[in-house]
């Protein structure tokens, strides 16, 4: 289940306050309390926050459920959209993954046999360093807990020092036949990435189609294949992008 933009403005504003009442959020959107409760009912089951009466509140380990929760969630989608990946990897030396738990199921199904891999993914590089005969280069940056990940500007000028033969990447969301990052700096980091690549594969789940997102990425079309666990909208599917499903 993928968090609504609504869903999302209450996280956000969870992470500041650390406390909120359903009557505050319900004037706050124009909409119903029920509305608001239904909502804190699915975040809750997600376990992203805390019921309180009247309101809700984030845990103490709330930054630890929320890592657990990205590795987890729509997780046979991730698999069933890496699934139909795997018949399109061309051949490479290289290759880089980002931050992604979806990129991650990939790339531990290839075989990585004397490829150098590059990521700025900290789950990834403690996965794959199992793999033998794999030259793995964890990039250097600021560590950002919720994604498990270095970024900021040394992460980015590190991926300029590398090309790739080919890059594994997912996104925040689909809008519009685009994709869309949810902070700067992932963007920017899968942007350089995306210029230092020869390949590039999107591997998304369907909740990413219509899912919210700030920061423009690149265009589906600008990808060599986009792969996912179900038809894309129909509106996106004329044969421009290179759909996998």
């Amino acid at each position: 289940m993928a968090l609504t933009e609504r869903q999302n403005e209450i996280l956000k504003y969870l992470k500041e306050k650390k406390t909120v009442q359903v009557a505050a959020l319900a004037k706050g959107f124009f909409v119903s309390e029920a509305t608001i409760r239904r909502d804190l009912a699915e975040m809750q089951s997600m376990g992203l926050i805390e019921r309180s009466h009247g309101g809700a509140f984030l845990p103490e380990n709330a930054e630890e459920i929320s890592i657990f929760f990205r590795m987890e969630r729509n997780a046979n989608e991730k698999e069933r959209a890496a699934t139909k990946a795997l018949l399109h990897i061309p051949t490479f030396r290289s290759v880089y993954i980002d931050s992604s738990s979806t990129a991650l199921a990939l790339a531990e199904r290839l075989d990585l046999n004397f490829k150098t891999v590059v990521t700025n993914n900290l789950q990834a590089a403690m996965q794959l360093s199992k793999k033998p005969n794999l030259n793995l280069v964890l990039l250097g940056g600021n560590m950002h807990l919720n994604t498990t990940s270095t970024t900021g500007i040394w992460t980015a000028r590190q991926i300029e020092e590398f090309t790739f033969d080919l890059m594994l990447s997912s996104c925040a969301a689909v809008l519009d036949g685009e994709s869309y990052e949810r902070s700067s700096d992932q963007k920017e980091i899968k942007a350089v990435a995306f210029r230092r690549s020869k390949a590039r594969i999107l591997i998304i789940d369907h909740t990413k189609f219509g899912a919210h997102g700030t920061y423009r990425l690149k265009s589906l079309s600008e990808y060599d294949v986009v792969a996912t666990d179900a038809p894309p909208p129909d509106e996106l599917n004329d044969g421009s992008i290179k759909f996998v499903y």
